[in-house]
């Protein structure tokens, strides 16, 4: 039975933490705020704030996915309003989504659907996602060390162990590679570089003999992640990498004798990962779908983004905490998928013909792969966007931009399944009841990983920063 949350009358709502947040204010430069991993520790190792989830997989749909053509479908609502599709039952009496989501359906006992997102920072701005910091920056196209940081870049920073994978990857790109554009939100802000993602490179191409793709037209997008430089210069074997390893680490102490202690830090740190992703086997055989088994790969859907997901799934098999998969657009580099979640014109054909689809695909065999590896139970898994559209359709029967009224669906670790939390208005034009910041969102995956959300970190001035901007768990969704 669906569990459904809230009041349309109530809104959702040994260390000490001063001596925690001293510790932060007395370190140096982009790495202020980095005595607090001793204080989550001290946290963790009393059994306080532990959370269930392991991992994270966010699925990031860039543009602003039409929830209400999803997951929040408004079937009474004027013909202006309501589009084309047609709800279907899922395998949680009461709880409905949209025809062309029919895999998806089957998994509704295991997702959490937050119908009451909402924020005012502005169209494709993917600060708030990211970090719940709700603010409009200066631009939306380029990134600053002055943002706070990234949910995933503070998992970075709390990393206890050194191995070739790092525990925050993004792909199959940078956010942003292919508009040439680099948007801000995933970076580790003023925290440091050195705790940035580590973002795989793609090559996304049509199959042989597609017809060129126009705007509003998608097609099938192909390609493989792959890791960074993942193969040396010609004449370069791993006998001399490690002797150049050999030659960087004997200016360490030479280095760590002057006042560049952050700058040598974020220098080495860069320099280690590359030679440990180069040298290393795990990493060269999580990102390799050659071996694996062809079914496996099928289930995904052998697209970009579906193959990003199933990559994402080994990453948190290997271990790593983080990883963003972003379903990405690449007009301006490529002249490829020009729209992706940003439907302007023919919202419902490129819904039903191909993301809707292939999306229903990649998602609920992430779910049934994370299941059937017994990692669900401690992998987070959470579907977003930076906005959602408009309940209007326009004249080009599209969506426009809509920041007001959104919905995110999380499933996995530390989640109560079969719930929907909040309520959109009778055309999910505005939130009705239980309103949901960013703020929230980020604040709850933090408490799902074990993470204090009220944890400060130090920015470029000193001044503590709470990591979830203040924003508190949805403890109506969580397990």
């Amino acid at each position: 039975m669906i569990s459904m949350l809230g009041s349309p009358k109530r809104c959702c709502d040994g260390v000490t933490r001063r001596e925690a947040l001293r510790a932060g204010a007395m370190t140096l430069g982009a790495g202020l705020g980095l005595g607090l991993p001793e204080f989550l520790r001290a946290e963790e190792a009393s059994g306080s704030n532990r959370g269930k989830a392991r991992s994270v997989i966010v699925l990031y749909l860039l543009g602003g996915a039409a929830t209400q053509d999803m997951v929040d479908m408004k079937p009474e609502a004027p013909s202006g309003v309501r589009g084309e599709f047609r709800p279907i039952a899922t395998s949680v009496p009461g709880l409905e989504v949209c025809e062309h989501l029919p895999l998806t359906a089957r998994w509704a006992h295991r997702l959490a659907v937050v119908r009451s997102m909402t924020h005012s920072a502005g169209c494709h701005n993917p600060l708030p996602s990211y970090t719940g910091w709700e603010v409009i920056p200066p631009d939306i196209v380029s990134t600053s060390e002055t943002y706070p940081p990234s949910m995933g870049s503070v998992v970075e920073s709390l990393r206890k162990e050194e191995r070739a994978l790092p525990d925050y990857v993004y792909i199959p790109n940078y956010l942003g590679w292919g508009q040439s554009i680099r948007r801000p939100g995933p970076y580790a802000g003023f925290l440091g570089k050195r705790f940035d993602p580590l973002c795989s490179e793609c090559d996304p191409h049509l199959d042989d003999g597609t017809p060129e793709e126009r705007p509003w037209y998608p097609q099938v997008l192909r390609g493989v992640p792959s890791i960074p430089n993942a193969t040396t210069a010609e004449g370069i074997t791993l006998d001399r990498l490690d002797r150049r390893r050999g030659l960087l680490q004997q200016f360490e102490g030479q280095l760590r004798h002057n006042q560049m202690q952050v700058s040598y830090d974020q220098y080495d740190r860069s320099q280690r990962r590359a030679f440990d992703l180069l040298t290393s086997e795990q990493a060269r055989r999580t990102f390799d779908l050659s071996d694996v088994d062809p079914i496996r790969v099928d289930r995904y859907g052998r697209t970009l983004f579906g193959n990003s997901a199933l990559i994402a799934s080994k990453l948190v098999e290997a271990g790593v905490r983080f990883v963003n998969v972003t379903w990405d657009l690449y007009w301006e580099r490529l002249r490829l998928q020009h729209d992706g979640w940003d439907t302007h014109g023919r919202n419902f054909a490129i819904l039903k013909d191909y993301n809707l689809p292939f999306f229903d695909l990649a998602f609920s065999a992430l779910l049934e792969d994370l299941e059937a590896r017994g990692l669900l139970d401690e992998t987070l898994v959470v579907v977003m966007s930076e906005m959602g559209r408009t309940p209007k359709i326009n004249g080009n029967a599209g969506r426009d931009h809509w920041t007001y009224c959104y919905s995110v669906t999380l499933a996995g670790a530390g989640i109560q399944g079969g719930t929907v939390y909040g309520a959109s208005d009778s055309q999910a034009a505005f939130v009705k009841d239980l309103p949901v910041r960013p703020a929230d969102l980020c604040a709850t995956i933090y408490h799902c990983l074990g993470i204090d959300p009220e944890m400060t970190v130090a920015d470029r001035t000193g001044r503590p920063v709470p990591i979830a901007q203040g924003g508190r768990p949805i403890t109506g969704i969580l397990a």
